[in-house]
């Protein structure tokens, strides 16, 4: 046993000497046993190589001392906004609203027209780009949408023109018509978002960009503001001011948390600063986070309505950045409340950082709270709604804006369906107009009345034959 072991370890010596090297790099015969040892002593170099990959130390004993940092997952805005729990019902009805808010664009370019509210199609292909329609042709748009837009004729040009058709704009009026007999609730508004700023004043900018989210006239200025000169003062041209009084108001969510006190026998300790909270379908509740949320619940913060002189010594000094964050949170509560829709877009809510005094990342507080708000990123722009207002995608609580708007909405989703009403109300008015032109041409006596331009109508009848 001993002799053959020696035996072996020669050949393997054999194998790995400098003569057995340039036996082998000569071609020489070599005996069989001679090139199983060569193999052998291959796996092992191999075996080695692959022990210190898998060893504590892969680079070796020498790289020991050098820190391996693993990156940890990225927690930012961005990421948040790619993982949420998504809430179909809400993305679709921001779908919707923004394809309506492109129709009242155009509506309004047509509508300042001077010859009348109407234009060429060809004209409208070029306009589209400005009202922000980029995504369909103007052939497309008017074929989409047959009871927004009519389209017709030009009888002097013979060229295909469009206008909107009366349906839709009787809803335009009723709503024009609701938003003036709304003045004194309009001037509560004006008078909340002030009493929320620092220093009680509101750049008109700011309101502008919201003004049909809240509800306002295209003129508030001139007939809330200006008129109610004993509440409001122009500081500037672009700032208004609220003239201090003796009425204070409460925030909405206020009323909720007394019904939660008295209904649910709640402790004024889990009320008084709590919030509505319902998560969308589907949220995954990790471990912790009913804790946190809890304990979120219980934080004190500076309510919106509170005078604001020393909010931000107060808040650097009893609570840090949480507490600066809730009250970011009740004021962007009550903003949503105060709107029609309880939606608003969030660019035009960070205009109100800096004169409510919410400079955070307004996107990113956000989505840190998906029970309160929800973010809707379909489309350019992102709106964010109000849960607790909102059951599937209809409003809890319906008012008369909401209703004028709706039925807009409501009648673009249509599409194609129910085109023959169209044709039939067509021909109704066309031969109610006709009615209306042979009572008036023929009198009491059978004769026909000569009428201011009647000699041009065969000139024009001869010109288009």
């Amino acid at each position: 046993m001993v002799d053959i072991h020696v035996g072996n370890e020669k050949k393997e010596n054999w194998a790995t000497s400098s003569d057995g090297r340039r036996r082998l790099l000569s071609g020489a015969p070599i005996n069989s046993s001679l090139c199983r040892s060569a193999r052998i002593h291959g796996m092992r170099f191999l075996n080695k190589i692959a022990a210190a990959s898998h060893s504590l130390f892969p680079g070796g004993p020498f790289t020991a001392s050098i820190q391996i940092r693993f990156k940890k997952p990225a927690n930012t805005a961005q990421t948040r906004l790619e993982t949420r729990t998504l809430d179909q019902k809400l993305d679709r009805l921001a779908s919707h609203h923004r394809r309506l808010l492109l129709v009242l664009g155009l509506y309004d370019l047509v509508a300042a027209k001077k010859r009348g509210p109407y234009v060429s199609v060809n004209l409208l292909s070029r306009w589209a780009l400005h009202a922000g329609v980029d995504t369909l042709t103007a052939g497309e748009l008017l074929r989409k949408y047959p009871h927004v837009f009519k389209v017709f004729t030009h009888p002097v040009r013979r060229n295909a023109c469009c206008t909107f058709t009366s349906k839709f704009v009787e809803l335009l009026k009723l709503e024009d018509e609701i938003l003036i007999s709304m003045e004194d609730a309009n001037v509560i508004k004006i008078r909340k978002i002030l009493a929320m700023s620092e220093n009680g004043r509101i750049h008109i900018h700011a309101i502008r960009l919201m003004r049909r989210e809240l509800g306002l006239p295209e003129n508030f200025r001139d007939s809330i503001i200006r008129k109610h000169s004993e509440v409001f003062r122009m500081v500037d041209l672009e700032v208004v001011e609220l003239i201090e009084g003796a009425v204070s108001f409460t925030a909405e969510v206020e009323g909720w948390r007394e019904r939660e006190y008295r209904e649910k026998w709640l402790s004024e300790f889990e009320t008084k600063y709590a919030f509505p909270i319902s998560f969308p379908t589907g949220f995954k509740i990790v471990a912790g986070f009913k804790e946190k949320l809890k304990n979120w619940q219980r934080l004190s913060y500076l309510k919106p309505y509170e005078r604001t002189e020393s909010v931000r010594v107060r808040v650097r000094t009893c609570g840090g950045v949480e507490r600066y964050e809730k009250r970011a949170v009740g004021i962007i509560h009550e903003l949503l409340i105060l709107t029609e829709e309880k939606m608003m877009d969030v660019e035009r809510l960070a205009h109100f950082r800096k004169d409510l005094g919410i400079m955070v990342n307004v996107r990113e507080l956000l989505l840190k709270h998906p029970g309160i708000f929800y973010l809707a990123t379909k489309g350019k722009n992102q709106i964010v709604f109000l849960r607790e207002a909102y059951k599937g995608d209809c409003l809890v609580e319906a008012n008369a804006v909401y209703g004028a708007r709706r039925q807009m909405l409501e009648l673009m989703l249509l599409g194609c369906r129910n085109t023959t009403k169209l044709k039939d109300e067509d021909e109704e008015r066309e031969a109610q107009q006709h009615e209306d032109d042979e009572v008036f041409r023929h009198n009491q006596n059978g004769r026909t009345p000569s009428r201011d331009g009647d000699f041009v109508i065969p000139i024009l009848q001869n010109y288009f034959k």
